[in-house]
Parts: C-alpha cells; sequence; structure tokens
C-alpha cells in the first residue's frame, strides 16, 4: 500500500513576522519602563575639576525584561532588540543596587567596570578629628588626553582628545587605606591596597597609540574636606622579565641586540639595551562632591596626570590627563 503524507501539519513551524513583532514589543515596553525610572544622575562640583557626563539609570526590573526578551523571541532579531537596550549607555546604579545583582545580569553589560553613585542629596564632607580607614574605593575614568605638541609653529603643548582601545577593564576598584583628619579639618588620604592599577590603551588622532598603566598607587593627598591631592607611584607598564622582539630585558634575556654585537656599547642604542623597570610619578586632585553621613558613603570627580609607557626605558613618556568619577565608603 503506498504511502501518504500525513494531512495535518508539523507541530514546529518556521518563523513568521510575529515573533519580530513579539521581539520589538518588548523591547518598547522596556523603553517605556526605562521612562518611570529616575532620571539620569550627576556628581557636581564647583571645583575646576571638569565633571563627568551624566549617565543612564538601569534598573534590575531592565535587566528582568532584556532576560524575557532573550527567551520569548528566541531569535536573533529578539537578542538584537534587547541587546540594543544594554549598549544604550552606561549604568550608574548605587552600592546596593550592585550587590543585589546576580552574575548573568551583569556579565556583558559593562556594569563591572562602572563605580556607585550616591542617590541621597549628600552634604559636605565633614569629619571630626581622627584617624578613619576607607574601602570599596573605586576610579571610574570618563576621559583620556594625551599632551602633544601644538599643531601650530611656536604653539604650546596641549592636552589633545584619544581614542580608547581597551575594553571596559580600565576603572580601579576595592582599593581601601586610611584617613586622618587633624584639628584644623585638614585631610590626609593614603591609599594602601586594592587593584590599583589598570593596563590601559589609546589612539591619538594622527593613530599613534599611547599604552600607559593607569593607576594611583600609593597615593598620598592632602587638602581639605572638599579637595585634596598629592602624588602616587606610576609602575613600570612591563616587568623587568619581559623579551622585547631582539630577547633583551631587564634581568634575563640578552644584553645588547645579537646581530650588534659590537655596538652594544653605542651612545644611541644605550636606552635600548639597557632596560629600566623605574617607577615613575604621578599626581591626582580629588573633589568631593556628596558625602552621606549614615552610610559613610563619598563621591566626587578626580582627575590625575601620569606619565606613560616607557617602554621600559626605550621612550619618553608622553603626559595622560585622566579625569572621571570616584566613589568610596569612609568608616
Amino acid at each position: 500500500e503506498p504511502h501518504t503524507p500525513p494531512t495535518t501539519p508539523p507541530s514546529h513551524t518556521p518563523r513568521t513576522s510575529t515573533h519580530l513583532t513579539m521581539a520589538f514589543s518588548v523591547a518598547r515596553s522596556a523603553t517605556a519602563l526605562k521612562a518611570t525610572t529616575l532620571a539620569g544622575r550627576k556628581v557636581e562640583s564647583k571645583k575646576s575639576v571638569k565633571a563627568a557626563p551624566v549617565r543612564a539609570v538601569k534598573t534590575v526590573a531592565e535587566f528582568n525584561v532584556l532576560k524575557a526578551a532573550q527567551q520569548a523571541g528566541k531569535s536573533a532579531a529578539a537578542a538584537l532588540a534587547a541587546t540594543a537596550l544594554v549598549a544604550g549607555g552606561a549604568n550608574a546604579l548605587t552600592y546596593n543596587e550592585l550587590q543585589n545583582l546576580t552574575y548573568l545580569q551583569v556579565k556583558g553589560t559593562g556594569i563591572a567596570n562602572t563605580c556607585p553613585v550616591i542617590e541621597t542629596d549628600g552634604g559636605a564632607l565633614k569629619l571630626k578629628a581622627g584617624e578613619y580607614k576607607f574601602e570599596k574605593m573605586c576610579m571610574e575614568p570618563t576621559s583620556f588626553t594625551v599632551k602633544e605638541e601644538s599643531q601650530f609653529k611656536g604653539g604650546e603643548e596641549e592636552f589633545v582628545p584619544t581614542k580608547l582601545m581597551t575594553r571596559l577593564t580600565y576603572t580601579l576598584d576595592e582599593m581601601s587605606g586610611t584617613v586622618k583628619v587633624d584639628g584644623a579639618g585638614n585631610i590626609t588620604w593614603t591609599e594602601l591596597d586594592g587593584i590599583d592599577y589598570a593596563a590601559t590603551t589609546v589612539q591619538l588622532p594622527g593613530g599613534e597609540r599611547v599604552p600607559f598603566l593607569f593607576t594611583v598607587k600609593e597615593f598620598v593627598g592632602k587638602g581639605n574636606q572638599a579637595q585634596f591631592g598629592g602624588d602616587f607611584n606610576v609602575p613600570s607598564y612591563r616587568g623587568s622579565t619581559f623579551l622585547d622582539p631582539k630577547g633583551r630585558g631587564g634581568s634575563t634575556g640578552y644584553d645588547t641586540a645579537v646581530a650588534l654585537p659590537a655596538a652594544g656599547d653605542a651612545e644611541e642604542l644605550e636606552r635600548e639595551n639597557n632596560k629600566s623597570t623605574k617607577s615613575l610619578k604621578g599626581s591626582a586632585v580629588f573633589n568631593v562632591a556628596k558625602y552621606d553621613a549614615e552610610t559613610g558613603e563619598v563621591a566626587g570627580v578626580f582627575e590625575s596626570i601620569q606619565p606613560s609607557d616607557t617602554d621600559l626605558g626605550a621612550k619618553t613618556p608622553k603626559d595622560v590627563k585622566v579625569t572621571g568619577l570616584w566613589y568610596a565608603q569612609i568608616f
């Protein structure tokens, strides 16, 4: 008896435009939800340091909508619409909101590269005389500029804008240290430990790339409780065991280029042959914009100037200016 195909259609049907409509409906609902949340917040300061731009607020509810969109659409269009919600801007969340997020809610969103903000209307920093400790200190850069020669003859050097080449891994976090306040209200802020350096690379308008180690290692700042500044150490971008393309290193490798043994002591090759991992100096200024006396949270803006990588002493470093937001908890 000949085989006859079934008259009922299979349970699996190809995707239609209905699926795409459903995915973008979810995306539109998420946009409406975003409109009902708090507006973007920014840290305000009356000091000379340039404030960072306002960042859009993302809530836990939005991440739940994002997850629902990815599960409901089951298609590339749904995933694309959901990803666009997250990529709309950086996220400004309080410390408690960050702690309530799961790993999957943070993964791939860039939230791990942001610092907490203070939601309440905090006042000025007012600490009584004594010794305090700070922890959870975070520094989130919002702009990188590099000092370059002027394009005009006889012009002065100026800081020019750059293009960030590093992924979202340049924020310093979990730093801790001590705070000392004297009887006159002057403050001494000392950084001791934490994730206090991050390898970063930026690109100049002409195409030259400038690597540097963004850091505030061993920072000691002095001033009043509204603004304090000081110097910090900038470790070598590379360690002494790093070998250059000719096999030369600081504590290992060849002393000179193998093809030029007779020219090993030449003056023009001295910096190339004699590797140096010496630490350099940078300076930073921190402005306090908000302080919550109940939780001990403090936030503001910062500006630092530090040298770039020297290629183990072979190159003259450039000055890199970093501005952004900072946050800490004092107790």
